[in-house]
Formats: structure tokens, C-alpha cells, sequence
């Protein structure tokens, strides 16, 4: 501890830490999902959705079996997340390469041309509409010329340098550029002519800025914007003001331009109150025939610009991934690697839909072999909206919900198994006893119907041949722990490395562990049977503290799901106590 600076007599307090700090867990049931929408960002961080009426609003509905075919369900997977159990997830959107972005012009000409465009590809684009209507808080009278394009006005305030105007008067409506404004004083580019006569006729001439209330429609989904002005030095800046839209992105002049364009203004104000409407046109869905594994995978162009799969870097909530219904081995595989690299999430992956038979489903469980994912089959049935008509939707996103409902009723500790499937009518496959015999052992969980009981996950494995892994709570888990003190001692770094340090590491986590152990989640009969954690000299050498290396040991007990459960029964000879 560092003594003060004591330069009179008195009585001083300080504040030292010395104990523990406290650790808070780390969530452990954000989803990541990735695939075809009918609209939203197809580049850069993934969006976050909170619900089913969130994720529409911003990606849209369910899409046509007869245009998207097998690509069409991420909209049902995320939906069914959130229908067992899921609170939170981040979506990444998938597009074909040839799919168009609607787009429209408000004005012409060369320079300073109105360009607005919906903000990502898709026909959704083509059903947006941007209605102008001028405003004329601003307007004033013209009390003198002062000449050279000088006018003292009745009321100055709110004129800026730049702000494009309409000059009202004698029968004609001419446009200008402001100069410069001081006081009640405001100088034009170009001076007004008008026919003044006389004195008397100047206050009937008026003068406004450009403003314009602006609202962008998407099918009711209603965006506001007033009083934006053309002026690219004013806070009212049209394009400043407008860059918060979700629906469109909106150009009001080249970069290169230093004065606001007059040419819209013409164009978008025409006469006082006009009301202009724009509709944007040219957006396509694109062909879904032509998406490709590279497509889903992603690139990684950097913070900001990557898609895919890779976007998710830009992204540190997410503790679940699925791309559903996508069973591409270069896919699943990228995304495995994906978990795997980070060590903190962990994949949800499906059976292709014509895998029926054991050996269809043996083929492709052997593409992976990791303890950072999982494989589910069947796929389910479900009433699609759209088509009106009963379809089958990969499962992923049904338990990734899952997922979410036992870790926040029972812990990430417990199993995600012999849990009840909400909103599916039916199984694709009814497999049995027997054919489950041959799949769970090699890490395959199935999804099956019991009489009385409803349709269940009725698995809990990795797709992982390590002993130590095969139970996807384990891994799931140590994913936990490990964030969690990641997350929680950052205020080590840089600290004196001595025994003071280390006491408090022991002790912080030990507190966390022992938490932990209460809840059931570690195996023991005591703390010190569930767990140990080390620090010291019997972790670090010498040359770990000189360069500046502290190493705690921890071992964990994790308990383990009662996968069989099992009776031995006998029989009891009968007869009466004592009896010979």
C-alpha cells in the first residue's frame, strides 16, 4: 500500500483493497445464427433481435419454399429459438451475389443529385417510399437591399452559412446560396431580382430556408425526419441526420462539394408546399441457385467488412452459433473451427433432410470430430405461415432455444436433454431404440416422440471421440468457467506479482468455484473435493515472474448427466420374520 503525503498533524483514513473480488458469470445462451433473409446487412457486425417481431422488422419474414427452396430457414430456425426458451440473438444475413439494391433519384443533373437507395439488397427495397414535405417555420420578410446581395431581414435567426433559400415574391420563386449572415444582415451569392418598385413592396417579399420534413415508409415501418436542411455546414444536415435510418441510405451531393446543391432544392420544392413522394424501384432477391459454401463461410475483410461466418469476430456475446438447415461439410466444418479458435462458443449443427437411414447418418457424422460441437436429427414439423402448409425446419435453432431454457431453469451444468420440443407436430423420421443403440455412442443425439410425453431431445453428446468431452454440458461448462474468470480478472494485469497478488487470485476464484459447487454444477461432497486451485511457487518459476507470467492452476469436478439410468431388481423370498 502507498502512503500519502502527511505535511500536518491529524488523523487520516485511506482505502485499501485486500480481499477477493467478486466474479459474475458470463451469459451462456446468446445465439448466433446465419442465413438467407429477406432483407437486413449483409456485411459487417451481426444485428442483434430480442424476438420474433424484432427479428422481422429487421430481416423480414419467412420465405418461399418455391424461390429460396433449401435456403429458407434461418426465419423459422430463429423464431423457434425464441418460442423454447431463447431471449437473445445476433443474425448475420446471407444474400446471392446477383441480388440488387432498390434504388431512386430525386433529382437531376450533374452535381449535387439526390441519390437514395435502400439500405441493403432485396425486392423489400421496391415497397419503400420517402415523401418531402417543405416547411416553412422559417420564412421572414425582406425589410431592406442593402445591395450587392445584401438583405436586412425582419428576423435572421436560423439562416447558417451555406443554407440553400427560396426568394418568394412578384410572382416568381428564384433560389440562392447563403454567404454569410451577421445579425439581421444576410448576404446571398447572387443578388435577388425581383421587381421592387418601391419601399412598399419589400415586406411582401419573402424569404426561407430550405428545410423539409422528411418520412421514410417501409410497409408501416415509419422513420421521421424534420426540419433536415440541404446546408452540409449545419447539424440539420440531410445526410448527417439521416445516416441513423435502418431503411435507406440517402445522398444529397458529391463529397467534393462545398456549397449545397441548388438543384434539388429546385426539384424537391418546386412551388410552396409542394409534397414530393420517391419511390424506390430495382430490387431482386437474386437467385438462390447461386449460393455457394463461400458465401455462408464468409470473408474476412477486416473489422467491420466481414461476412459470413466471419462477421461473428466482430461480435464477443455470442456463446451458440447454427447455420440452420445449411449441412455443407465445408460450412459446418468452418464453423466448428470458428468455436474451436475462439474456445468460447460453442456449434449447433443439423443432418442433411434426406439423411434417413444409420448409415446416411453415420456418413456425415464422421465429417467432424470436435468437443465444440453437436449434431441433432431428426428435422421437425412445423406449420409454415407463408406456404399454409406443413413443412419440415432443421432443428438447430429449436435447441439452441432449448439450450437457453436449462441454462436459466437449472444451469449450463445441466444436460440440454429429455427436454420437451415446443411447437412441432411431428418428427420426419421416428427412429427407435435400436437405431438409437447405433447412433448415440458416436456422438448423434436424436430428437424422438414418446407416448404421453410428447417429441424430446433425447441426447446429450459432442461430436467428439475424446472421453474426457462427450457430454456437451462438460464442454459447455468449462466454456462458462473459462470466460468467466477471463472476464473477471482483468484487474490483475499490471499488478505487483507477489504473494499478495496470488492470495487474492486464490481466494477470488475459489469463491467463484465454491459458488459454483452449491449449485450443483461440480462434483464433491465438499469444496475441496469438487475443486483445487493453485498459485504460487508450485505453478510459476522464477523466469515466469521476471517476464512478467502469473500462472494459477485450476482442476474442476464437473458433474456429469445420468445418461443410463438403471434398476437391478431381485426377488425377495417370502415367509414370516423368524420363521424356519
Amino acid at each position: 500500500m502507498i502512503m500519502a503525503e502527511y505535511l500536518s498533524p491529524g488523523v487520516y483514513v485511506e482505502e485499501f483493497d485486500s480481499g477477493p473480488t467478486p466474479m459474475q458469470g458470463v451469459g451462456t445462451s446468446t445465439a448466433g445464427f446465419i442465413g438467407v433473409a429477406e432483407k437486413g446487412p449483409v456485411t459487417g457486425a451481426p444485428v442483434l433481435v430480442t424476438g420474433p417481431a424484432d427479428f422481422t422488422r429487421k430481416f423480414g419474414g419467412y420465405l418461399h419454399e418455391s424461390e429460396f427452396g433449401e435456403y429458407r430457414f434461418l426465419a423459422h430456425a430463429v423464431n423457434h429459438f425464441f418460442i423454447n426458451g431463447g431471449s437473445r440473438a445476433f443474425v448475420m444475413r446471407v444474400a446471392p451475389s446477383d441480388a440488387q439494391i432498390a434504388k431512386a433519384k430525386c433529382a437531376k443533373g450533374k452535381e449535387g443529385v439526390l441519390d437514395i437507395e435502400a439500405k441493403n439488397p432485396g425486392s423489400w427495397g421496391n415497397t419503400v417510399i420517402l415523401t418531402f414535405e417543405p416547411t416553412s417555420d422559417s420564412k421572414t420578410q425582406i425589410l431592406e437591399d442593402i445591395g450587392e446581395g445584401k438583405y436586412r431581414l425582419k428576423n435572421a435567426a436560423g439562416f447558417d452559412k451555406g443554407d440553400v433559400v427560396a426568394l418568394e415574391g412578384a410572382g416568381e420563386t428564384q433560389y440562392g446560396v447563403v454567404k454569410n449572415a451577421t445579425g439581421d444582415i444576410v448576404t446571398f451569392d447572387t443578388p435577388f431580382e425581383g421587381k421592387v418598385v418601391d419601399d412598399k413592396l419589400l415586406p411582401q417579399i419573402t424569404i426561407k430556408t430550405c428545410e423539409m420534413n422528411v418520412v421514410v415508409d417501409h410497409e408501416g415501418d415509419v422513420e421521421k425526419y424534420p426540419k433536415v436542411s440541404f446546408n452540409a455546414f449545419a447539424p440539420s444536415f440531410i445526410e448527417k441526420v439521416m445516416s441513423k435510418s435502418e431503411i435507406v441510405f440517402l445522398k444529397a451531393k458529391p463529397e467534393s462539394s462545398a456549397v449545397a446543391p441548388i438543384d434539388i432544392v429546385k426539384q424537391v420544392f418546386g412551388k410552396d408546399g409542394d409534397v414530393i413522394k420517391v419511390s424506390l424501384s430495382g430490387g431482386t432477391n437474386g437467385t438462390a441457385s447461386k449460393l455457394t459454401d463461400d458465401d455462408f463461410i464468409g470473408q474476412d475483410k477486416g473489422p467491420g467488412s466481414r461476412t459470413g461466418i466471419q462477421s461473428f469476430l466482430d461480435n464477443a456475446e455470442v456463446n451458440i452459433m447454427a447455420v440452420p438447415g445449411i449441412t455443407s461439410a465445408n460450412v459446418q466444418l468452418s464453423l466448428v473451427n470458428h468455436c474451436e479458435k475462439l474456445a468460447s462458443r460453442f456449434a449447433v449443427l443439423d443432418m442433411p433432410m434426406t439423411a434417413k437411414s444409420v448409415a446416411d447418418i453415420m456418413e456425415h457424422r464422421d465429417i467432424v470430430d470436435s468437443d465444440y460441437c453437436a449434431m441433432y436429427h431428426p428435422w421437425l414439423q412445423v406449420f409454415d405461415p407463408l406456404d399454409k402448409k406443413d413443412t419440415f425446419i432443421p432443428p438447430s435453432g429449436s435447441v439452441m432455444g432449448i439450450y437457453a431454457r436449462s441454462d436459466n431453469s437449472r444451469g449450463v451444468h445441466k444436460a440440454p436433454a429429455n427436454e420437451v420440443v415446443a411447437n412441432c407436430t411431428g418428427l420426419m423420421v421416428n427412429y427407435n431404440v435400436a437405431e438409437q443403440d447405433l447412433l448415440n455412442p458416436k456422438g448423434v443425439n436424436l430428437i424422438r416422440r414418446f407416448p404421453g410425453a410428447g417429441i424430446r431431445v433425447w441426447g446429450a453428446r459432442t461430436a467428439s471421440s475424446k472421453a474426457l468431452w462427450k457430454y456437451i454440458n462438460v464442454r459447455r461448462l468449462f466454456i462458462y468457467l473459462e470466460e468467466s474468470i477471463k472476464a473477471n480478472t482483468n484487474w490483475v494485469v499490471f499488478e505487483p506479482n507477489d504473494t499478495a497478488l496470488w492470495s487474492r487470485v486464490r481466494r477470488t476464484i475459489e469463491l467463484f468455484l465454491e459458488g459454483m459447487w452449491r449449485t450443483g454444477a461440480l462434483v464433491g461432497g465438499s469444496p475441496d473435493e469438487a475443486f483445487f486451485v493453485d498459485i504460487g511457487p508450485n505453478t510459476m518459476t522464477q523466469d515466469d515472474i521476471d517476464n512478467g507470467r502469473l500462472i494459477c492452476v485450476i482442476g474442476v469436478a464437473p458433474v456429469k448427466p445420468a445418461e443410463f439410468v438403471i434398476f437391478r431388481i431381485t426377488q425377495k423370498a417370502g415367509g414370516a420374520e423368524g420363521e424356519e
